[in-house]
């Protein structure tokens, strides 16, 4: 957007997510849990966990340092306190990726942009990208294809409510 010459509220945030071994944890069948500070679910034999860094902002979108620190000192203890089938765990491996960050309201920004022709924006999904991602692609598709929404109506998700200043805001974003 930059390039086009024009504002956009997207910034990288920068998440740490850990696959860990819990021995004494083994539920297949459990759902994903999401608490106020982590998220976690299960992984074939493992889990996978992550949080939301406290000092949250913008990254360097060549950053891909790993903060280690977030399992021991933010997600286990909490995790422990939750289900005392934590007790003994070991992070196996780590990676690190970013969020396309929409600062308006951590929704996706989706759809034609009303000032410029023919530039289709899908981002600014704050994590929710995979789950969204078929809608989004038939949505968008449908919008280049016949000028409008077709099988669902993603309106609510719009440029337009962004270069107007509205957001639809999303509070579930870990």
């Amino acid at each position: 957007m930059a390039w086009a010459g024009l504002p956009h509220p997207v910034e990288p945030r920068k998440r740490t997510i850990f696959v860990i071994d819990a021995p004494n944890a083994r539920y297949p069948d459990c759902p994903l849990l999401i608490e106020p500070d982590y998220y976690i679910r299960p992984e074939q034999r493992h889990w996978v966990t992550a949080t939301v860094p406290e000092k949250d902002g913008p990254c360097d979108p060549d950053d891909f340092e790993p903060d280690l620190d977030l399992f021991e000192e933010v997600i286990w203890p909490r995790l422990y306190a939750r289900a005392k089938c934590f007790d003994a765990v070991k992070v196996v491996r780590h990676w690190v990726g970013h969020y396309d960050y929409n600062t308006l309201d951590q929704n996706a920004i989706l759809g034609p942009h009303p000032e410029v022709e023919n530039l289709f924006l899908m981002n600014g999904f704050s994590g929710h990208g995979l789950q969204q991602s078929p809608a989004v692609g038939r949505g968008v598709a449908e919008q280049v294809l016949t000028g409008g929404w077709q099988t669902l109506d993603l309106g609510d998700l719009s440029v337009a409510r962004v270069v107007e200043g509205r957001p639809f805001r999303e509070l579930a974003v870990v």
